[in-house]
């Protein structure tokens, strides 16, 4: 106790103040008052002041908006526009006019197959000519698929050459089915031609409405479908076209299957319908064809 006595007399001696005393029955202390210190120098980004005073040049920073990793982290709102408006101003002109183009195409493509479709109405009979010149052959529209008559027949078109040998002889070849040539070339192939499709039906609608049941024909569109029929054989029979001295076809019906699944029962027993012979000039056999055989054996 008395040591620490002294020890508290020599600190009021040396001026210093005493350290405030945690429990005990010393009375109250004098408040302590402080003077207000003075503010902080101004600094750098670093939080040291400029020793020199001079101001920094301003330092190179990412732009406005990116972040380090060159990313845009601005608000939505606040982006530069995308799509066409990202685009320099020539570009923007060549899209313009090529997406117009583009839906003129489609605004007239629509409007000739409606007409083209549609009952006969002012426009069709004064304008039929264009609409079709339009239309087919590429577009044709073929509404046998739906009702009230869906087709539910196959038909094949076959042919059959009489065949003229250099030694004169002749003979008949086989009937060859050229829908079954058709069907194979169309099978596994997405973007199947327009001949292949459609020919050689066309072709059959085209000779049977232009000719009575005893085939007679039905003046010039009757004669010009026979034309049509036999230069169509002689391009199928190939290399063998140029011994041929008449052709034959005819039409093979098989009505379409009964699914299995139901109770429905069809006869699909072949009907046939057999065309004449038709001599075959040179005018219907395919450019380039060897016809040496031929003229050999007249």
């Amino acid at each position: 106790m008395d040591a620490y006595v002294e020890k508290g007399a020599a600190d009021a001696d040396d001026g210093r103040p005493t350290p405030p005393a945690g429990t005990g029955n010393q009375g109250p202390s004098d408040p302590v008052t402080t003077e207000p210190s003075d503010p902080p120098e101004p600094s750098d980004l670093s939080g040291q002041p400029d020793p020199s005073g001079q101001p920094e040049p301003p330092c190179l920073s990412e732009p406005s908006g990116l972040s380090g990793d060159g990313s845009d982290v601005r608000p939505a709102a606040e982006r530069p526009g995308g799509g066409i408006m990202a685009l320099s101003m020539p570009y923007q002109v060549v899209l313009a006019v090529a997406l117009a183009v583009v839906g003129v195409f489609a605004c007239v493509h629509l409007a000739m197959v409606f007409l083209h479709v549609a009952p006969s109405n002012t426009l069709t009979k004064r304008h039929g000519q264009a609409v079709d010149d339009w239309v087919y052959p590429e577009f044709e529209q073929n509404w046998k698929l739906f009702a009230p008559n869906p087709l539910q027949q196959n038909v094949s078109v076959e042919v059959r050459a009489e065949l003229v040998a250099a030694d004169g002889s002749r003979r008949t070849t086989g009937w060859i089915d050229l829908t079954a040539q058709d069907a194979e070339a169309i099978r596994h192939n997405p973007m199947p031609s327009h001949a292949q499709q459609n020919e050689l039906r066309r072709a059959v609608d085209f000779y049977l409405n232009s000719h009575s049941e005893d085939h007679t024909p039905n003046g010039m569109r009757g004669r010009l479908s026979e034309e049509y029929m036999r230069r169509i054989a002689m391009l199928r029979l190939g290399d063998r076209s140029g011994d041929a001295e008449r052709v034959q076809l005819r039409t093979v019906t098989r009505a379409v299957a009964a699914p299995a699944w139901g109770s429905e029962k069809n006869d699909t027993t072949p009907s046939y319908r057999d065309f004449p012979w038709w001599p075959v000039t040179d005018a219907d056999r395919p450019a380039g064809v060897d016809r040496s055989r031929t003229e050999a054996g007249r």
